[in-house]
């Protein structure tokens, strides 16, 4: 495995150069673990996890339609090289980064240090099984073992629950010495210890398929506890205005409020907020800007109005190529086609995750840094309203405690709400509650639940689409800026089901797994590619192929 090795890790292992003449000398500019700063280290693993998290999410939002996913074929959008980023980013970088501090917090009683890195080691964990599968573990981090071989994923995903147990005994460990920045909670080590026990309810619920009755019983102690993320302990990476180097904005603020382009958002997902059920999601100006009110009749800009929608659209009854007539205009799954000149016309990023604009309206376009929010946006990883979607399945296909559906709703609400009340905090406060107030939103979100209440109630269980299609696609609208939890929702249970296919007929194999990266098989001799995006991850033992989920 292609490993960076740097002043970090090098300390240890430097060769010195003596002779008779010359006594052994440290290289006065290496980081040593007598120089080295635990606070820096912190600050460089929390960093680093936002910018991963960012990548990682990004492809799952596109596989799951949440944005919009171009090239025609899914081999196309993800090669060997697709991942080198976030592959060398966690060894590399974040993980490295805490196996160096580990030691150094010990040996200073950095009790809350320790707590913070072995809580994200433990996410970086999850996320690369849930990416790849079976991954280095024992032998990754060995800075003498350039060809570690890989773990299996059941193994790595074993050590993070590990890693999550031994972080909630830091976060309650006394004494404990030093005061980390913690750019998450501010040092408030009660949140932290509630998104243990959230990130283990994910884990439960990822390994509910291979691991029914311990999955079940882990649940159950975790309800039993009642000690989950609450309203106000979202775990979120909060962004700035900055736009100097470093950028400190959201990055997709930055991608296109700088000069306008940027991405396409999904005409499915924006079609399920606004036409599906007849009305439109009380979010979706908080999600989606829109450049222009009123749709293209210019074939230049939007190739596809004059076009017939593919064979398998027609035949399930798919949105295709616009979502209504009001100007929400993105792309179709796996569209490849090139990039015409409707940067200032596509429906942009909004105020909510992104930082950009709220939509009341205005349809002026979007090539101003200094508008909207300026890009202090968030990226949302795990917030309390996840927690009971989360639940909510477990309640129906586990039978753990609650109601699948109160749950749902409950969720749905908290969502809907934390939408708003974030997006509030921002510097489009005014424009927002001068378009809709308090009262009329919370009419909408009442609205809303009644509707979605009803559905769920009429959903056949099994049957198709079932009372878990109602609890998915609700989590997923749920999910906007977190593909993390999307990709492992669809491959997990299926849902929602239902999905817009790729334009062409036969798009090639959905990835139930990436390909390991280039720069892991060219510098690991023990590296041994998959034969395709087909593998499942030890988690996902549903049916093989794209029928299940694509």
């Amino acid at each position: 495995m292609k490993r960076k090795i740097y002043s970090l890790m090098i300390a240890a292992s430097m060769l010195f150069a003596t002779s008779c003449d010359l006594d052994l000398q440290d290289d006065p500019n290496a980081v040593t673990a007598a120089t080295a700063s635990p606070d820096f280290l912190l600050n460089s693993i929390q960093l680093g996890y936002q910018g991963f998290f960012n990548t990682v999410g990004d492809d799952g939002m596109r596989l799951t339609r949440i944005i919009n996913q171009g090239s025609a074929q899914y081999e196309g959008a993800y090669t060997p090289s697709t991942t080198n980023g976030y592959w060398t980013g966690a060894y590399s970088g974040i993980l490295a980064d805490i196996a160096f501090l580990e030691p150094l917090a010990e040996e200073a009683n950095l009790q809350r240090h320790l707590g913070i890195a072995k809580t994200i080691k433990a996410m970086v964990y999850m996320h690369m099984v849930d990416s790849y599968g079976d991954v280095p573990l024992s032998e990754a981090l060995d800075p003498s073992n350039f060809n570690p071989k890989v773990d299996s994923g059941e193994s790595v995903y074993a050590a993070a629950l590990e890693a999550l147990n031994q972080a909630d005994a830091h976060f309650k460990a006394t004494p404990s010495s030093g005061t980390p920045n913690d750019y998450f909670y501010a040092r408030n080590y009660t949140k932290w210890g509630r998104l243990v026990n959230t990130l283990k309810l994910r884990y439960f619920l990822n390994t509910r398929l291979v691991k029914t009755a311990e999955s079940k019983a882990g649940i159950d102690a975790l309800i039993a506890a009642n000690n989950f993320l609450k309203v106000g302990d979202d775990f979120v990476w909060k962004f700035g205005t900055t736009r100097a180097d470093p950028d400190s904005r959201h990055p997709r603020f930055a991608g296109q409020y700088t000069s306008g382009g940027g991405d396409y958002q999904s005409t499915f997902y924006m079609w399920h907020l606004t036409e599906a059920k007849g009305f439109d999601d009380p979010r979706v100006r908080y999600y989606m800007y829109r450049q222009t009110l009123v749709n293209s009749t210019n074939s230049d800009e939007i190739e596809c109005i004059t076009q017939i929608a593919p064979p398998q659209y027609l035949v399930g009854n798919f949105i295709y190529c616009l979502p209504g007539t009001r100007g929400y205009w993105g792309r179709d799954h796996l569209d490849p086609d090139g990039i015409p000149p409707d940067g200032l016309k596509r429906t942009a990023w909004g105020v909510f995750p992104a930082g950009g604009r709220f939509d009341n309206n205005s349809g002026a376009p979007v090539n101003n840094v200094a508008l909207g929010a300026q890009g202090a946006g968030i990226h949302p990883i795990m917030l309390a309203a996840y927690v009971d979607f989360m639940l909510a399945e477990s309640a129906l296909m586990l039978g753990t405690a609650g109601s699948p559906k109160d749950l749902m709703l409950s969720g749905i609400k908290k969502h809907m709400e934390y939408v708003r009340s974030w997006s509030k905090t921002t510097t489009e406060s005014g424009v927002i509650t001068a378009f809709t107030s308090d009262a009329d939103y919370a009419a909408s979100v009442t609205n809303y639940l009644a509707y979605v209440g009803a559905q769920y109630d009429a959903a056949p269980s099994p049957g198709v689409p079932s009372k878990m299609y109602v609890i998915g696609r609700e989590y997923w609208l749920s999910l906007f800026g977190n593909g993390t939890e999307a990709y492992n929702l669809y491959r997990r249970t299926g849902e929602p089901s239902i999905m817009q296919p790729g334009l062409e007929t036969n798009p090639g194999t959905f990835p139930r797994s990436f390909f390991y990266p280039l720069n892991y098989l060219v510098t690991n001799i023990n590296a041994v590619q998959k034969a395709d995006q087909a593998v499942q991850v030890f988690w996902d033992n549903n049916p093989a192929g794209n029928a299940w989920v694509d």
